[in-house]
């Protein structure tokens, strides 16, 4: 593979403006299409119930307080496996229990996030949080996969 660096900012420009330019050409149901099809990749993932949120807390304790907390947890429960998440304003911290590797993605109708390791204890980390609504989905090394409902940041 080789690296194309554009030297000359009219060749950029003119090549953004082709691939805009085909991507106007495809028809609206084709392009529909795709998007339903991609969302059916996790039909087989096990939707994870939100059993905790802290920010449940955080509304009733918001008559006591000014300052609202800087860390949010939450905990999603499926059958044979928990995850347990910390949005911070920098990084989402998830565990899962029993601990075991995998790779997870955090994934909104704007932002994606790639496949990340999930190491042997169970633990992930993502950084940046996404500044839109989004899922969490876990894939084990067994072949589980787990999908937790939208978290809003």
């Amino acid at each position: 593979m080789t690296d194309q660096w554009w030297n000359d900012d009219d060749e950029l420009l003119e090549v953004l403006q082709e691939a805009m330019a085909t991507e106007r050409e495809l028809p609206r149901d084709f392009v529909e299409a795709g998007k339903a099809a991609y969302a059916w990749r996790t039909i087989d993932a096990e939707l994870a119930a939100l059993t905790y949120d802290s920010a449940w807390q955080t509304e009733e304790l918001s008559l006591t307080r000014t300052e609202s907390a800087e860390l949010r947890t939450l905990t999603f429960a499926a059958e044979g496996l928990t995850i347990e998440l910390e949005l911070t304003p920098h990084e989402v911290l998830g565990q899962l229990s029993p601990p075991q590797p995998g790779t997870v993605r955090l994934a909104s109708d704007i932002d994606a996030v790639g496949a990340l390791p999930i190491d042997d204890l169970g633990f992930f980390i993502v950084r940046p949080v996404p500044r839109h609504p989004f899922r969490v989905i876990c894939e084990t090394a067994t072949g589980t996969t787990v999908l937790t409902g939208w978290i809003s940041p």
